[in-house]
């Protein structure tokens, strides 16, 4: 992504698939932060939330000279929703509900920190579950 002044800065995209269920994850806030440095202050750009796809297609963009990137996912809300969704669908699958009864989410929200270089593209997809997540840089 290039600005104005012929410099290019990086850019940022992601999405969620919820590996309990095998599909994307809608409806699922994201906010994004950056900072110019390592000890820098982390400034929020604001955010999005992912479609029906699992995927955020308006993340805002990054400030020139962005070295670092945290993306925040506000997952409990998804979670706890996906919960009452499988009390609803009966206590048929007990290996599935083995979390009934508990209040929120395990994991309320995940944040995921990370350094760029200029010129990048960083895809990070977010795979989630009920009792854990895993992240990595896509393409």
């Amino acid at each position: 992504m290039s600005t104005g002044t012929g410099a290019s800065v990086a850019s940022v995209s992601t999405h969620i698939l919820d590996t309990s269920v095998g599909r994307p994850a809608a409806a699922v806030a994201v906010l994004l932060a950056a900072r110019s440095g390592r000890h820098a202050d982390w400034k929020a750009l604001g955010g999005s939330a992912t479609d029906a796809d699992g995927r955020c297609r308006d993340l805002p963009a990054l400030p020139q000279g962005t070295t670092h990137v945290r993306l925040d996912f506000e997952v409990e809300p998804y979670l706890e929703q996906r919960q009452k969704q499988n009390q609803a669908d009966a206590q048929q699958d007990a290996p599935a509900n083995r979390d009934s009864g508990a209040a929120g989410a395990f994991f309320p929200e995940v944040a995921i920190t990370f350094a760029v270089v200029p010129g990048e593209h960083y895809h990070v997809p977010l795979l989630l579950n009920p009792f854990g997540y895993s992240v990595y840089r896509g393409s």
